[in-house]
């Protein structure tokens, strides 16, 4: 498959003032652009023409460092900006979701707290996530373009916190960035959607 750059689901300005219009528009068409554009030149001529954008980015890492970045990131970030919406975040989940929250990560505040500090905690740039593994919730974080796909467990929220997703807004306040990400922007029906098909 040739990966290509989706719309946003939103306005460039719907995610203000958590997220500014001009960081939307320097993340989606010029970063996410850019792992699209490589994505695909890296991908022709290799075993994974043809694959699906899973199976590539399973496939290739390890073994193809450069294409496994671009196709990793278009594959993180065709899932982040559905993980964000206008008037997000809150306190009001999908029965079944918050329920397994509840059992497997001690409750909505804790998993905020741990999910937050996970994106803190990630030295440089990378991704923190809360993904389904052997039936069970669990919070990890990543480095660069890498996701819980290539560990064995499937991502059901991800929070990118390379600084270009939040330098424009909060400069160095990562912490501040990744408040006001839970706060505000989840999108958690998206979240129970993958968690049911999980």
């Amino acid at each position: 498959m040739t990966f290509t750059l989706p719309n946003l689901p939103y306005a460039y300005d719907a995610l203000a003032p958590h997220m500014s219009k001009e960081t939307l528009e320097f993340h989606h068409d010029k970063h996410h652009q850019a792992y699209v554009t490589n994505g695909n030149n890296l991908l022709k001529g290799t075993e994974f023409e043809g694959k699906s954008l899973e199976e590539i980015v399973k496939g290739s890492f390890g073994k193809n460092a450069a294409l496994f970045n671009n196709a990793g990131q278009h594959y993180n970030h065709l899932h982040f900006w559905n993980w964000m919406k206008p008037n997000g975040g809150g306190d009001k989940l999908p029965g079944r979701l918050e329920k397994k929250i509840t059992e497997d990560l001690g409750g909505l505040e804790k998993f905020k707290t741990d999910f937050a500090a996970a994106g803190v905690g990630q030295f440089g740039s990378g991704w923190a996530w809360l993904s389904v593994k052997n039936g069970k919730l669990e919070i990890s974080k990543t480095a660069n373009g890498e996701s819980p796909l290539v560990h064995g467990a499937t991502p059901i929220l991800g929070v990118d916190v390379w600084e270009h997703s939040y330098y424009i807004d909060y400069r160095n306040r990562r912490p501040d960035y990744l408040k006001a990400f839970v706060d505000h922007l989840v999108n958690w029906e998206y979240v129970d959607e993958l968690f049911s098909k999980a």
